[in-house]
């Protein structure tokens, strides 16, 4: 049986991010793929950045006309 298991490399350890399904001894291979980039903390934007852009209609809540046969 075959099952892949993401981890990541660090220091001369492999850590594994989830439980190997196996509970004896088994073989394993590691293939070692692209570097990891350092998680990046994104700012979080300041509310009401888009305050005054988004409009409604004055006639948004009226009755639709093709709607009607189904009121």
């Amino acid at each position: 049986m075959l099952t892949t298991i993401e981890g990541v490399y660090e220091n001369g350890q492999v850590i594994l991010t989830e439980n190997a399904p196996l509970r004896k001894k088994t073989k394993v291979l590691i293939t070692f793929m692209d570097e990891v980039e350092p998680n990046v903390i994104l700012e979080k934007r300041p509310l009401g950045t888009m305050k005054g852009t988004i409009t409604m209609s004055e006639d948004f809540n009226n009755s639709l006309d093709d709607l009607k046969d189904y009121m």
